[in-house]
């Protein structure tokens, strides 16, 4: 936290919060017009959780949460439904130099897929469709786990 500079952070911030502002503000007009739909925001489990070392892009992303409820409530009048989703270790070229000590405390010990993800969104959009404001964990587990202290029973 203290090594970032504030321009770095506003960047992160930029990217993963103003991004997403921007989208729904641009799709929201189309939507209302179609009738409705579906917008799904990408957030991750550093939305839920926190993370040491990660503080900008843990802001960004609880910030998207408060970001799609809100957009929830105020689009809900016109059948557009805005979710989120909150993957964990995923199998990505920002996850590539991670080894398998990464998913080890996680009940399911591997990372998770972009199909999968891409899979969860296709749920949401044509499945979920009493869903709204939700928030969709993909975390292999982890959010379940008991810390490493209480898990033998101690």
């Amino acid at each position: 936290m203290e090594e970032q500079s504030p321009a770095s952070f506003r960047r992160v911030l930029d990217v993963n919060l103003t991004g997403a502002w921007l989208g729904m503000r641009a799709a929201a007009p189309s939507l209302r017009r179609a009738g409705g739909g579906v917008i799904v925001n990408m957030s991750s489990l550093a939305g839920l959780t926190a993370y040491a070392g990660v503080g900008a892009y843990a802001a960004s992303k609880w910030g998207l949460r408060g970001l799609t409820e809100a957009a929830a409530l105020e689009l809900a009048p016109d059948r557009v439904r805005v979710c989120s989703v909150h993957p964990g270790a995923i199998r990505t070229r920002m996850t590539a130099g991670f080894g398998d000590a990464h998913t080890a405390a996680q009940p399911i010990l591997r990372f998770g897929e972009p199909e999968e993800v891409a899979r969860m969104v296709l749920c949401i959009i044509t499945e979920a469709t009493f869903s709204t404001g939700s928030e969709f964990v993909m975390d292999g587990g982890i959010l379940a786990s008991p810390p490493a202290d209480l898990a033998s029973g101690d």
